[in-house]
């Protein structure tokens, strides 16, 4: 049931335009009553009923009936004052960016003021404008009502259906263009990947200048200098030369450790010095003569991306198809209340025990 929110309309201080909204909505009605009522005397049933029965009545309309113009014109001037006086009030309160921006959004005032049977329907419209008008200072709120529920549900179903066949059909066109061979990958890797690769190689070598200094760290390198120190030693302890070293009387187990030691420490600088040092024209000339002269299976590899791209995009259609209306029209009728069970007065228990 549509409410009036009071304390919104208080505070909104849209009380007056309230009245006026009220006023001239019944002035709309009025008049399209009257132009229903003159359009069905003109018919030739109605008229010979209301002759009959009413024979006053038909002479007294008569004049009316064929001057019914100039009737609709005293509405016509009310309703275009009111049209004027709401275009000068929103030019004060600087509603709109340009102030003849006011007869574009309400077209249908306009349009509807013209007297001709196709353009009067258009003064239906005044009303949904009132209502909205009301809504968005939150007077009424048609989300509780029944009537915008239900156009709601079936509005987003259409719009739902709509949709999912047209991001389904143009997934699917994507996908015959690429089972016919749309040179994908080489596209990306000439128009995405060439034009950054400027970016990219600077990124990479702040991170392996990164990963330098943290190794550098007495404290964050500590994991990387033991696992060195321990491939190191498991290197010279399995190496056959350095392991003689051992049977050397007395100093043969310090040179060792000694010489394990010292390639450890050398190891772990040279790591060091070799990833502070890069910097991005070092990584790009790296890149450009590594893969200069590498020739990969091309076309396997190629293949394999757009599969991987295909079924991706067989998800996502299979995620779009997905009829989640259905699922909340489930949902509402789970939450419907259960109607009373009829339960037969033998099967009673409290009518067997009276």
């Amino acid at each position: 049931m549509l409410r009036i929110n009071r304390e919104n309309l208080r505070n909104s201080h849209e009380t007056p335009w309230l009245i006026l909204d009220l006023v001239m909505l019944g002035l709309l009605l009025v008049n399209l009553l009257w132009l229903i009522f003159d359009a069905l005397y003109a018919t030739e049933f109605v008229y010979s009923q209301l002759a009959t029965f009413f024979p006053g009545f038909t002479d007294a309309y008569d004049p009316i009936h064929h001057n019914f113009i100039l009737v609709d014109l005293v509405f016509i001037a009310i309703f275009f004052a009111e049209f004027c006086f709401r275009w000068v009030v929103s030019i004060v309160r600087k509603e709109h960016l340009r102030w003849y921006f006011f007869p574009f959004l309400h077209w249908y005032d306009i349009v509807g003021l013209i007297p001709l049977g196709a353009t009067r329907i258009f003064r239906f419209l005044r009303i949904f404008s009132i209502l909205h008008r009301l809504h968005k200072f939150q007077i009424i709120d048609l989300n509780q009502t029944a009537i915008f529920r239900f156009f709601s549900f079936y509005y987003n179903v259409f719009v739902e259906e709509l949709s999912d066949r047209i991001v389904v059909k143009v997934l699917s066109d994507a996908q015959k263009d690429i089972s016919a061979g749309s040179p994908l990958v080489d596209d990306i890797t000439r128009q995405v990947l060439a034009p950054r690769r400027a970016i990219l190689t600077e990124w990479l070598a702040g991170v392996m200048n990164h990963f330098g200094q943290s190794i550098s760290d007495s404290e964050h390198g500590e994991a990387i200098r033991e696992h060195v120190r321990k491939s190191v030693g498991k290197a010279v302890k399995n190496n056959s030369q350095v392991s003689t070293l051992q049977y050397v009387p007395v100093v043969g187990k310090t040179i060792e450790n000694t010489l394990e030691s010292a390639v450890t420490d050398i190891v772990t600088t040279s790591v060091i010095n070799l990833l502070s040092d890069l910097d991005s024209s070092k990584i790009d000339r790296f890149v450009e003569a590594g893969f200069h002269d590498y020739t990969p299976t091309a076309d396997e590899l190629d293949k394999e991306v757009l599969q991987v791209i295909n079924e991706c995009l067989e998800l996502v259609k299979a995620h779009v198809a997905q009829q989640r209306w259905k699922d909340e029209l489930a949902a509402k009728e789970k939450t419907l209340p259960v109607t009373d069970i009829h339960v037969p007065p033998e099967d009673n228990p409290a009518v067997k025990d009276k």
